[in-house]
Parts: C-alpha cells; structure tokens; sequence
C-alpha cells in the first residue's frame, strides 16, 4: 500500500467556520464513510482535514442490517448497513483515543429510534473531546409507525431540543426526501441546532435480476454517490437563501474539488466527502489539493470568498 498523503505548502487559507465551531479546511469526511476511529490515517493526515465526522453511534451497541448492506447502482451506491456500532461510551474508551491522537478534529454523530434514545446518546456524548455532535435525524421512529425524524418538523424540533443535554454545537442532518426541507430545517434552528449538515442519502431500492429479489438484505435503502450532487446542492442553496446567517455543511455527490467549489458557491460553510472515499480512500485530501489548485487559478485568497456567490 502507499503511504499516506503529505500536505504541500498553500497559498491560500482554507480555514473557515461553521457557526461558532472553527475549522482548519474546509473539507470534512461524512458520517458513515470514514468508520469509527482512524482507520483513513493510513491513507493520508488526519489532522490536515477539517474534521472527521464518525459514523452515528447510539446510547448501546447495535449491530446493524442483514448481509448484503451495500452494492452498486450503475456509477451510485446504495446501502442499509443499519448504523451498526459499539456504542458512545465503548467509542469513546477504544476509538475516539486515536483520533486525537492523529491530530483530528472530531465530530461525534448520534441516532435513535426514540427521543428518548436520541437523549441518551446526547448524554454519553457530554464531555467528549470533539468539536461538535452531528445529529442524525434520518432514522425511523419507532414511536411514530417508524416515519423519519427529518421528515417531521415537530419530531426534528424534539430529537434536537433532546441532543441539548450534550452540551456541544449541534449539527442536524437531514434528508432529501421530503418536500419540507426548507421548514424541517428552520425548526431544527429554533430548536437549538447551530448548523444545518445537508444531505443524508434519497430512498432508493435496487434488484437482482437473477436472483429476482431485492439487491440488499434489507430490501431498499439509501443512494449516494455523483449523481446525489444536484439534490446536495439545491437543498444547500434554498437553505442559505432562507438562512443567510446558519451553519451549513453540503454533503452528497462531492467527489472532485469542483464540486466543494460549487457547494462553497450555493452556500455552504463547509463540505463533506463521503461515497468518493469508498472508491478511493484518499479522495479527502485530494479534493482539498483540487480546491486549493482552482482557489489558486482563480485568485481566490479564502473560502470565505466563495459562500454563497451563486445567490448574487
């Protein structure tokens, strides 16, 4: 295996804020994508990257969806891995160590099937040596005939009154399937959440024509990959438009710097990578040189510069 990316001196300043929480770059992993400790470091330095956002975690261990959990969908993914993991407090003892140690800014992610649940997680996650807590509001809710949280404003408004007692800035990421997103998004900020992370995957289902069943163990579940960019970026670009002064972090489809510039441009604060990292697992860092190198060409000095242009 090659070693891990080197960072190369920048004439330009990548560093930028969501909300009250300061990055170093821009570019970020997603949720889901990057494990639950440092298992990328080999392909690159954590510490260069904006943060390393963890997959979600609940208040227990949980071991996720029946095999097959992923498979490919012409150039998409599509997965139902279930959100398997050790747990927050089991997290925090045996992975989140080695982040920090890698230099990483880390943001914890939390889930539940309740708000009850989503409450217990927020708590195990209170002292936790990360940046932020990305609440992700597109899990079933078993107290309501399993709808989505983010598909609800009042039950995104409660899952993220609940995460308070973190005592950490809250970042709610929502889904794209649902004609509300402009209003789920502004109860999720009445309701406490600092930034907005926008967005989860879109439901979507893929068969086996030999097998002539369902390509996943699960039956459906969510696409990601180049083709979700569109959807990333509309649903980035009405929120700025709606909220000029919220945090807001893109996600979906990003897998060349062209298209963090163009997240920049609808609005967004800052970018995560995520689908792209399955294909290569340095695709963090080389987006971040890819956005350096058009920063550059363009005579952009800060990121900053680019938040938003698209709505001039």
């Amino acid at each position: 295996m090659a070693g891990p990316l080197t960072p190369r001196a920048s004439r330009v300043n990548l560093s930028t804020n969501v909300a009250e929480v300061s990055l170093r770059s821009p570019i970020l992993t997603a949720s889901g994508t990057a494990g639950h400790g440092d298992e990328l470091a080999g392909y690159g330095d954590l510490a260069q990257l904006g943060a390393v956002v963890v997959k979600s975690l609940a208040a227990f261990a949980w071991a996720g969806n029946r095999a097959p959990r992923a498979g490919a969908v012409g150039d998409e993914m599509i997965n139902s891995v279930g959100l398997s993991g050790p747990g927050v407090a089991a997290w925090r003892e045996a992975e989140l160590p080695a982040l920090r140690a890698r230099g990483a800014n880390v943001v914890g992610s939390i889930w539940g099937r309740s708000v009850a649940e989503f409450e217990e997680a927020a708590l195990a996650m209170r002292g936790a040596d990360v940046i932020a807590l990305e609440v992700n509001a597109s899990c079933p809710n078993l107290e309501s005939r399993s709808t989505i949280f983010a598909h609800s404003t009042s039950m995104t408004a409660e899952i993220v009154a609940a995460a308070k007692t973190a005592q950490l800035p809250l970042w709610v990421k929502l889904s794209p399937n649902t004609p509300a997103l402009v209003e789920i998004a502004q109860a999720a900020l009445e309701a406490g959440a600092s930034a907005l992370v926008l967005v989860n995957t879109l439901l979507g289902l893929a068969i086996d024509v030999e097998a002539r069943r369902a390509t996943l163990g699960n039956g459906g579940g969510g696409v990601s990959g180049p083709g979700l960019l569109p959807v990333s970026l509309r649903a980035v670009y009405e929120c700025r438009a709606a909220f000029p002064d919220a945090g807001i972090v893109g996600v979906g489809g990003v897998t060349r710097g062209a298209d963090a510039i163009a997240m920049a441009m609808a609005g967004a604060d800052a970018v995560e990578v995520g689908t792209a990292t399955f294909s290569n697992p340095r695709a963090p860092w080389l987006i971040q040189r890819e956005v350096e190198r058009w920063m550059t060409r363009h005579a952009v000095s800060t990121w900053r510069e680019l938040r938003g242009v698209a709505h001039e």
